[in-house]
């Protein structure tokens, strides 16, 4: 995945050189806005980049009080809005990620890390699910995206 985003980085800083710095802008984020529903679409389907499922969450007690079971929640159920996942695009870079609070959950989870799940709780070190990354579908995206924008 590396050397074809690598290729496709070769491949278009020739052609991103040529264009004015408001269309690489404009180009950007366009670009910054499909990468971002893609991923949306990606956290949805609790899916890795490489198309594999996100590792399950750890069995838990499901029964609170009196004898109820809370429903289970799918994970990074908010994490979808375009409220925390955020693209930005100007004429250098374009930007896709998570905000504030919801970023250090994120990091967490995209890396495999420790953290407490609540105050005063023990560490846990969470599996490893890729919440941000690039696939095939949108490598083809911004090269498509790119050949758009040029042919205009």
């Amino acid at each position: 995945m590396a050397n074809n985003l690598e290729a496709l980085a070769t491949w278009a800083s020739g052609l991103l050189q040529q264009l004015q710095p408001a269309a690489r802008s404009q180009l950007a984020r366009s670009i910054g806005q499909e990468l971002r529903r893609s991923q949306q679409k990606r956290v949805v389907a609790q899916q890795n980049p490489d198309g594999s499922k996100f590792a399950p969450r750890k069995k838990r007690d499901l029964r609170g009080k009196q004898g109820r079971i809370r429903r289970r929640l799918e994970m990074f159920k908010k994490l979808k809005n375009a409220t925390y996942l955020k693209a930005r695009g100007d004429s250098n870079a374009i930007t896709v990620g998570f905000t504030g609070r919801i970023a250090r959950i994120a990091r967490v989870h995209q890396y495999g890390l420790k953290d407490r799940a609540e105050r005063g709780a023990p560490d846990v070190r969470y599996e490893q699910r890729e919440v941000l990354g690039f696939t095939e579908a949108d490598l083809d995206v911004i090269r498509d995206s790119l050949l758009a924008h040029l042919t205009l």
